[in-house]
C-alpha cells in the first residue's frame, strides 16, 4: 500500500472515531464537558486549554470477581502534585495500570487533557504521549555511569544504528548536566549507576523519565526504604517539579505526604485522595482527610 493511501485511510479513520466519540459524548452524558469527546490524531499534542492533564471516569476492573476498581473518579489538574494514600489493595497500582494502559478496564473512560483517549493506546504509545511512571523499585542501568543513563533516556531515535552514530551535542550535554544537579547527583556523573545508595537509584531513574519530558509523573511509593535524609530531598524535588509538571504521588509514609502538601507553592490548595475497595474514599485538604472518621477507621488508625 502506498503512503499516500495510508494518510487516506489513517485520514478517514480518525474523523470516523471522532465522530463516534461525539455522538458518545452526547448520547451517554447529555452533552458533558468536552474533555471527553475528542479522540487524539496520531501526531496531536495534548490538549489542556481547559486546565486538566487527566481525566479518570468511572473506571471499573475485575479480576476474577474482585473488583480492584469499582466506578473511580479522579481529575487532575495541570502542574498539581496530588497526593494517594490508601491501605494496601485499596486499587492505587491498578489505578496506574489503567492510566499506562498495562490493564484494560471493564467499563469507564479515561483521558489525557481533554483530547487523548487513553483507552485505545498502547503502553509504548502513551509513554511516547508525555505520560511517565516511576515503579517501586529503581530499574537503572547499573553498569553505565549516572551521566550514561541520563543519555540514554534523552528522547531520541533509538534505532541501533542511530545510537551507534550518535554524538552528544553540547545542548543534551548541558541538559544532562542541569538534570545532574536537580536531582541532587551533580558530583556523581561519571559514578557508576550501581554504586548509587538506594535513594540516588530512585533519584537517577526520576531524573531519566524527566529526560523524556513526561507532562505527567505516577511515582509509586517513591521513598520506600530511603534514609530520612533522601526523603527529604525528594520531597524537595517533587516540590520543585510541582507547576512545570504534573504529579501524582502514592505514598504510606504520611509524614513525606505532609512535607509535600505544606510545601512548595502554597497559594495553591493540596489535595490529598484516599482510596479504599477501589474508589474514592475521601478528597480534599489533608487536615480533612486525617480527620475524616471513615478514614481513621480503615487506613490511619487511632
Amino acid at each position: 500500500m502506498t503512503p499516500d493511501l495510508l494518510e487516506d485511510g489513517a485520514k478517514r479513520r480518525e474523523a470516523y472515531l471522532a465522530k463516534q466519540a461525539a455522538a458518545l459524548t452526547i448520547g451517554e452524558s447529555g452533552g458533558q464537558a468536552a474533555s471527553f469527546g475528542r479522540v487524539v490524531s496520531s501526531t496531536g499534542e495534548v490538549d489542556t486549554a481547559h486546565g486538566g492533564i487527566l481525566y479518570v471516569d468511572d473506571i471499573t476492573v475485575s479480576f476474577d470477581g474482585f473488583r480492584a476498581l469499582n466506578k473511580l473518579t479522579l481529575n487532575i489538574a495541570v502542574g498539581e502534585l496530588r497526593c494517594i494514600i490508601g491501605p494496601n489493595g485499596a486499587g492505587k497500582t491498578t489505578m496506574m495500570d489503567v492510566i499506562t494502559g498495562k490493564t484494560k478496564p471493564d467499563s469507564g473512560r479515561a483521558f489525557f487533557g481533554s483530547n487523548i483517549d487513553l483507552l485505545r493506546l498502547r503502553e509504548s504509545e502513551i509513554a511516547g504521549r508525555g505520560i511517565g511512571r516511576k515503579f517501586q523499585k529503581p530499574t537503572v542501568f547499573e553498569q553505565l555511569s549516572v551521566f550514561e543513563n541520563l543519555e540514554l533516556a534523552l528522547k531520541m531515535d533509538r534505532r541501533v544504528r542511530a545510537s551507534l552514530m550518535h554524538k552528544l551535542s553540547c545542548s543534551n550535554s548541558d541538559r544532562i548536566a542541569e538534570m545532574l544537579k536537580l536531582i541532587h547527583l551533580k558530583d556523581s556523573g561519571a559514578r557508576t549507576a550501581g554504586d548509587l545508595s538506594h535513594g540516588q537509584k530512585q533519584w537517577l531513574e526520576i531524573g531519566m523519565l524527566l529526560m523524556q519530558d513526561p507532562k505527567l509523573l505516577l511515582l509509586d511509593e517513591p521513598v520506600a526504604g530511603m534514609t530520612d535524609e533522601e526523603t527529604e530531598r525528594t520531597a524537595e524535588l517533587f516540590l520543585s517539579l510541582e507547576g512545570t509538571h504534573s504529579l501524582i504521588v502514592v505514598e504510606h509514609d504520611m509524614k513525606f505526604i505532609g512535607e509535600l502538601v505544606n510545601g512548595g507553592q502554597r497559594e495553591k490548595k493540596k489535595i490529598v485522595t484516599v482510596l479504599h475497595e477501589g474508589s474514592v474514599l475521601a478528597e480534599g485538604a489533608l487536615a480533612d482527610v486525617q480527620a475524616n472518621e471513615r478514614v481513621v477507621e480503615v487506613y490511619l488508625g487511632r
